[in-house]
Formats: C-alpha cells, sequence, structure tokens
C-alpha cells in the first residue's frame, strides 16, 4: 500500500535483488524501476549497495554502476574482498549489509516509507527499528522462487510484502541472453 504524498526512500541490496530476479527468470529495467516508485509516492532517494572487485580491468558491474550513479540513483560500494576456499576455488565476498543499515536510520527521519529490496533476514532488526521510528517498511523479493529468496522473519516483520514476480511486467525486462536482436527482428518481418 503506497500513498501519493508520503516521502520514500529505496534501498536497494544489489547482489540479493540480482540473484531473486535471476531465479524468476528476468532482469531489472532499473529506469523502469525508479518510473514506477516515483509514481507511487514522492521519491526521496533511491539508494543501490554493491561490492565490486577492483583487482580486475574490467568489471561486468562497472556499467551498471555507472548507468545507475547517471540516472539518479545514489552508488555506495565498496571493494570486495577476494580469497580462496579449503577447495581451492576462487571466491568473492562484499557485504554491504551495514552500509545499508547506516543509510535507513539516517533517512529515517526523512521518509514515510522504506522500500526494501532484499530478503536477507539480517535485515529484521533493522526493519524492526525503522518501524518504532514511524516509519512504513516494504519489502521486494520472492517467493516463488525455489527456495524462496525471503527469510520467514523478514517477510512476517515488514509492513508490506511485495512478490516480485509481480512487478516483472512493470520493472522487467528478458534476461540479456534471451532478448531478440534487431537483426532476428529485421529477418523475421522479411519472412
Amino acid at each position: 500500500m503506497f500513498y501519493r504524498d508520503e516521502r520514500l526512500a529505496l534501498f536497494i541490496d544489489g547482489a540479493n535483488l540480482y540473484a531473486a530476479a535471476r531465479a524468476l527468470g528476468f532482469d531489472i529495467d532499473y529506469k523502469l524501476l525508479r518510473s514506477e516508485f516515483v509514481r507511487r509516492g514522492k521519491l526521496v532517494r533511491a539508494f543501490y549497495y554493491t561490492a565490486m572487485l577492483e583487482t580486475d580491468e574490467y568489471s561486468p558491474i562497472r556499467p551498471l554502476v555507472d548507468w545507475l550513479n547517471y540516472n539518479g540513483f545514489a552508488m555506495v560500494t565498496k571493494p570486495a574482498k577476494e580469497f580462496t576456499d579449503s577447495m581451492g576455488r576462487r571466491k568473492v565476498k562484499g557485504n554491504m549489509d551495514i552500509e545499508l543499515a547506516v543509510d535507513a536510520m539516517e533517512m529515517a527521519p526523512h521518509i514515510d516509507h522504506m522500500v526494501l529490496f532484499s530478503g536477507d533476514g539480517d535485515f529484521k532488526p533493522l526493519v524492526e527499528s525503522i518501524q518504532r521510528q514511524g516509519v512504513r517498511v516494504s519489502v521486494v523479493s520472492t517467493i516463488r522462487s525455489s527456495p524462496p529468496m525471503i527469510a520467514d522473519e523478514l517477510r512476517r516483520q515488514c509492513d508490506n510484502f511485495i512478490e516480485l514476480e509481480e512487478l516483472r511486467e512493470v520493472i522487467g525486462r528478458p534476461p540479456r541472453g534471451e532478448q531478440i536482436s534487431p537483426r532476428a527482428t529485421v529477418e523475421a518481418a522479411d519472412d
């Protein structure tokens, strides 16, 4: 439930939202996502959180981060840590939970409604604290993936759960590998 005159802030856990959308088989169109929430209320800020590998010359997430930064999102990034696990596999770790929580606590006095794009159960105490400050909290994630991408305790705590699958038509686009190329469209039109 959204009200047109309420002040909104979006808090997007980039890795978590990406994983949820991928589990549902679509990509997020962030221009459409931002437009949708501008339509739902008075958008004060849209934060996007992600850790980035700084050791690689090219990061696949860099174009997205740059685009978001130029298109109305407050980008919060930090270097990811790279390590080798006990099986000898290269792993990357970059948790942005603390940064998101600090920003949410700082924004709480300035907003009426927080929209959290994450299913991470670690955010339950944050949601409780934000609610005690009089701010309504909606969480966007999915229960339609297997396994569900939202922790049950977070879903129970929030004021409103928004199923990501139900936003597919509004903010989604097909995954990159499934998009029709302009050439294929031209060839189909010639038939």
